[in-house]
């Protein structure tokens, strides 16, 4: 009896340790798998990155771009869209910078993917003192995660800047504005708000980027730079209403 039960017990150990190595190797493959993703993703374009080889204003502080407008005390944080290299907002938000007198904060994503700090504006914000009104903005996933994150902060965000996005949380949509191009009008189901929404015609979804064609975007029949113009020129109307 007693050699039956060790060897019982024996089998059960090794059934044990068979199947933890099934699961040690499923969560390998499955953590492998998800990093050899987030390796494909979109890089910037020439343009964005002359930008950041040509403008000597450009400062570099932890995973912050910072785009510094002299004398300002309003400032805009922005993340990025899923799996897009950060630097390719930079045109868009050097025109913020320049056409609203604002500081612009471009935040550089774990993985760029937003998700992983959807707080990241907690410590932007904590370094930079001498910024007293603060808007948050984000294009695709990182319009989401930056929308979240003001409602749950809704004193510290003067006003939310939703690119290819839509207000997603507990935020009120009279403080946000929405722009969206034509091309990416499926967003318009998540859409349940009529405050401040701004559709560029002939726009799609990549273009308030430069990083190219982006898979399951229709082509825009207007270029990357008027799309960006006409976010702009929404974006200043925006934030001169609210400073």
């Amino acid at each position: 009896m007693a050699t039956r039960e060790k060897a019982g017990g024996g089998l059960r150990r090794h059934i044990l340790r068979r199947v933890l190595l099934a699961v040690a190797v499923a969560l390998a493959a499955c953590v492998g798998g998800f990093l050899i993703w987030t390796t494909d993703y979109y890089h910037a374009d020439a343009t964005a990155t002359a930008v950041e080889q040509q403008d000597a204003s450009l400062e570099h502080i932890g995973n912050q771009v910072v785009l510094p407008a002299d004398g300002a005390t309003t400032a805009l944080v922005f993340y990025p869209g899923a799996k897009v290299e950060a630097t390719a907002y930079l045109p868009i938000l050097e025109k913020v910078r320049q056409r609203c007198a604002v500081t612009c904060v471009l935040v550089e994503m774990p993985l760029n993917l937003a998700i992983f700090d959807q707080n990241a504006a907690d410590g932007v914000m904590a370094s930079h003192p001498e910024i007293t009104t603060w808007f948050l903005g984000g294009h695709s996933m990182g319009g989401a995660m930056a929308s979240s994150y003001a409602a749950s902060h809704k004193d510290k965000v003067a006003g939310l800047i939703l690119l290819g996005s839509y207000v997603y949380g507990d935020y009120p949509p009279a403080d946000a504005l929405t722009v969206y191009g034509t091309f990416n009008s499926n967003l318009e189901k998540d859409i349940h708000y009529t405050d401040n929404i701004v559709k560029i015609d002939g726009g799609n979804h990549a273009q308030f980027g430069n990083y190219g064609k982006q898979s399951g975007d229709p082509d825009a029949t207007i270029s990357a730079d008027e799309q960006q113009d006409e976010a702009v020129d929404a974006i200043a109307s925006f934030v001169a209403a609210r400073t």
